[in-house]
């Protein structure tokens, strides 16, 4: 299995939680490598943690090794040319899901109890949804960045994955010294389900019935924006990671970088400024647009996916995006669970209330959907 870049004999701290750490996160005295050859060549060991890493390491926890990834976080997939693909404990024909796989897979496995990812287009929710974890994307600006590699910057964030919404809760309170992981927090009640076209009908079907078995107060919601906000994500996600990363592309004649992640860097070469503009506008709309809608419901619900993870084989052969019912609420910066294929949206800064409704439904259902 391909789920870890660099194991690490656990700190022998009694009682703290196993945390498997994403290879993009920096762990002192490792180095990190994004997944990527053209770091890796050269990589040293980090002088410090991030400082996600340093408030976990302060209160207990366990770091058990740096997990793998899709190559410098910009791909759904989790396939990685270099270091070999995380097998989907679910169907091993599968892809694992991405940019955070390793994570994902640890927790599922057992090999971690709880792990930490960064979801910048989906990279946490969408592994979570293909390997039947639960995966929490944090509300931008939460969780600070420093000690993290940068891919988009502006959409960028660390969040945790986990078997179960407990282990998520654990993970959150590392990661945030305000929540309180016992705190008792009222589930939501009333719920707008977001229906959005070419979603499977299974899919649909069985997060219908997990929010029925929940007993949640439903409302079908429309949102005009959506189109604009998930096509919004391409132009700035494509401008930032460029930025980040086009040193890696101009240093060499010929990079040591995975021919549909340095096709992806390409793409940010030639984005026109117009089009970020326009993006970031159809952004701005896009948060105005959630606001009002978080004034009649507490949360939105739909799938995480809007089809089952392609196999290993597919995905080499084609550049079908996995992160359609993801990507939109990073535009927004807003918090995010998923609940295998059930995803939470909630108003900014109330991963709480997240937790606390996935929590009833996991109760309900006895599980993840999907």
């Amino acid at each position: 299995m391909a789920t870890w870049i660099t194991r690490l004999d656990p700190e022998p701290t009694a009682g703290g939680p196993r945390l498997a750490v994403k290879d993009a996160i920096d762990v002192a005295g490792v180095p990190t490598t994004v997944g990527c050859a053209a770091i890796a060549d050269d990589a040293q060991p980090a002088a410090a943690d991030a400082s996600c890493v340093a408030r976990a390491r302060e209160r207990g926890a366990r770091i058990v090794g740096k997990t793998n990834l899709h190559e410098l976080c910009f791909g759904t997939t989790g396939v990685n040319p270099w270091f070999g693909t995380p097998v989907n404990p679910l169907d091993p024909d599968r892809v694992p899901g991405g940019s955070s796989s390793g994570s994902a897979v640890a927790v599922a496995t057992g090999e971690a109890d709880i792990a930490y990812g960064t979801d910048t287009g989906g990279s946490v929710r969408i592994p979570a949804a293909c390997c039947g974890v639960v995966g929490l994307k944090t509300t931008w600006g939460h969780i600070p960045l420093g000690g993290v590699w940068p891919l988009a910057p502006s959409l960028d964030t660390v969040g945790p994955l986990a078997r179960d919404v407990a282990g998520v809760v654990i993970a959150m309170a590392l990661l945030d010294p305000a929540f309180d992981k016992n705190a008792t927090i009222s589930p939501a009640h009333t719920v707008g389900r977001l229906r959005v076209p070419g979603v499977r009908s299974d899919i649909d079907a069985a997060v219908d019935a997990a929010l029925r078995e929940a007993e949640l107060d439903l409302v079908d919601v429309h949102l005009e924006g959506w189109d604009a906000a998930a096509n919004a994500l391409f132009p700035i996600i494509n401008a930032e990671a460029w930025e980040s990363d086009r040193h890696l592309v101009e240093s060499k004649a010929e990079p040591r970088i995975g021919a549909d992640v340095l096709a992806r860097l390409g793409f940010g070469r030639t984005v026109s400024p117009a089009d970020v503009a326009t993006a970031r506008a159809d952004r701005a709309a896009w948060r105005l647009e959630l606001a009002d809608v978080f004034t009649r419901v507490e949360l939105l619900a739909l799938p995480t996916l809007d089809d089952v993870p392609p196999t290993v084989e597919e995905a080499a052969a084609t550049t079908r995006s996995m992160g359609a019912l993801t990507r939109p609420f990073n535009v927004a910066g807003t918090p995010a669970i998923a609940l295998g294929n059930l995803q939470l949206v909630a108003p900014w800064h109330r991963e709480d209330l997240l937790c606390a409704t996935a929590a009833r439904v996991e109760e309900a259902i006895g599980g993840r959907v999907g």
